[in-house]
C-alpha cells in the first residue's frame, strides 16, 4: 500500500491507520483475525510505573452513538510491558507506539526514562490524567501542566513523542502550542470528552466512577474541529482520533489536517474495522488519482 505510507514525525508509517491506546491491548488477541502488519502502527495500553487493577466495574457503558468508560488505566506496569509484551510487538513489523501515563511528575518521568532505553518507536504521553498532588486536576486542562510533562518527557528520552490532548478545556490549540513549545513532535487528539449518565431506576451513575470518557460515533463532529484548530495552531503533525470508524471518516479527519488517525470504540463493534479504513482509504485514492495519501492532509477549503 504505498499510496497509504507516510512520514509522522520522522518514523515510517506503512498507512495512517492506528488502533488507539486501550482499545486494543497488545495486540494478542486480535491476531486471529488478521495480522498486525497490515496496521500502520499500534498505540499500545497506556503504561503506567506501577502494576494499576483500574475501578471498580461497572466501569464500561454504551450510550446513544458512544460508549463510557472509566477503566482506569488498568495494566501491568512499565517493567512487565518491557519484559513480556513489548518483545512480541516489535515481531510484528508494525510500528510500535508506548503509550505512557501518570499520576505524579515523577512517574512520568520514571516511564520515560525506561521507555527511552528499550525499541519502541514512539512515546504516546497521555496528559489527561489527574495531579495526585494538584487537587486531582489533570496535567492536560492547563497549558501549565501541559507543558510541564512535555518538558520532563522530553528530557527523559531521545525518541519522538507526541502528546495526546485533552479536549475538556477552553483552548485546545493553546495547550498544543504549549507542549510544541516544550519539545512534543507531535500531538494526537482528541482523547475522550467528560461524560455521565444514570439510571432513573435506581437513581445511581451507570458507572461506579460516576463520570468516565465518552467515545464513538457521537464525538466525531468534535473531534474534527479540534484536529481542524490544532493542525492550524502547530507546526508539529497531528494524529487525528474521536469516533472514527468507516474510511470516510479517515478522510475527513485528515482533510481537517491530521496525518495519521487512530480508530478507538469502533475496534469494540467491528475488530476489523482498523483494515477496514486503511483498504477504503486506499481504494479511495485509487478512484481519486491521489497518488499518496498524505496529500489530502489539511486541504479542507473554509468558507
Amino acid at each position: 500500500m504505498s499510496r497509504l505510507s507516510v512520514n509522522f514525525a520522522g518514523i515510517e508509517f506503512k498507512n495512517p491507520v492506528i488502533p488507539a491506546s486501550g482499545t486494543f491491548g497488545y495486540g494478542k488477541e486480535y491476531e486471529r483475525f488478521y495480522p498486525l502488519s497490515k496496521l500502520g502502527g499500534i498505540s499500545v495500553k497506556g503504561t503506567t510505573e506501577q502494576l494499576r487493577t483500574g475501578n471498580l466495574p461497572p466501569r464500561i457503558a454504551e450510550t446513544p452513538s458512544g460508549m463510557l468508560n472509566s477503566v482506569g488505566l488498568q495494566n501491568p506496569g512499565i517493567d512487565h510491558f518491557i519484559a513480556e509484551d513489548l518483545p512480541y510487538l516489535k515481531t510484528k513489523d508494525t510500528v510500535i507506539i508506548a503509550n505512557m501515563a501518570g499520576s505524579t511528575a515523577e512517574g512520568y518521568r520514571e516511564v520515560a526514562e525506561k521507555l527511552d532505553k528499550t525499541d519502541v518507536d514512539m512515546i504516546e504521553v497521555n496528559i489527561s490524567c489527574p495531579n495526585v498532588k494538584a487537587g486531582g486536576a489533570a496535567f492536560g486542562v492547563s497549558c501549565e501542566g501541559a507543558a510541564e510533562i512535555t518538558r520532563i518527557v522530553r528530557a527523559a528520552t531521545s525518541k519522538p513523542i507526541m502528546i495526546k490532548l485533552s479536549p475538556n478545556v477552553t483552548n485546545i490549540a493553546d495547550i498544543a502550542k504549549a507542549v510544541e513549545a516544550e519539545g512534543a513532535d507531535a500531538v494526537s487528539l482528541i482523547n475522550t470528552l467528560l461524560g455521565m449518565r444514570i439510571d432513573i431506576r435506581t437513581r445511581r451513575p451507570v458507572l461506579h466512577n460516576n463520570m468516565g470518557g465518552l467515545s464513538g460515533p457521537a464525538i466525531f463532529p468534535v473531534a474534527v474541529r479540534m484536529v481542524y484548530q490544532v493542525a492550524n495552531a502547530v507546526r508539529i503533525p497531528v494524529c487525528g482520533m474521536g469516533g472514527i470508524s468507516t474510511w470516510q471518516d479517515a478522510v475527513e479527519m485528515m482533510m481537517a489536517g491530521a496525518s495519521t488517525i487512530q480508530v478507538g470504540a469502533a475496534i469494540f463493534a467491528d475488530p476489523y474495522a482498523p483494515v477496514k479504513i486503511a483498504e477504503g482509504m486506499e481504494q479511495y485514492c485509487i478512484d481519486n488519482g491521489i497518488n499518496n495519501i498524505s496529500e489530502i492532509t489539511g486541504t479542507v477549503q473554509p468558507w
